[in-house]
């Protein structure tokens, strides 16, 4: 069985926002982790985008 997750670290998902505006169909996401006690605000990446075909912010979702 797996081991039920200890500590402070929580998967988020990282959703591109440029795109949102863009209007194209579609969305850039990406999954990753972030310590809930030493990152209390929410994330905000520069990762890339496939579908716009550049490096865009992407910021954490709920």
């Amino acid at each position: 069985m797996a081991k039920k997750a200890k500590g402070n670290r929580i998967q988020v998902i990282l959703e591109c926002t440029e795109h949102k505006t863009s209007g194209l169909p579609g969305t850039s996401r990406y999954i990753t982790t972030k310590n809930r006690k030493n990152t209390t605000e929410r994330l905000e990446l520069r990762k890339y985008n496939p579908i716009l075909k550049k490096v865009t912010v992407h910021r954490e979702i709920k």
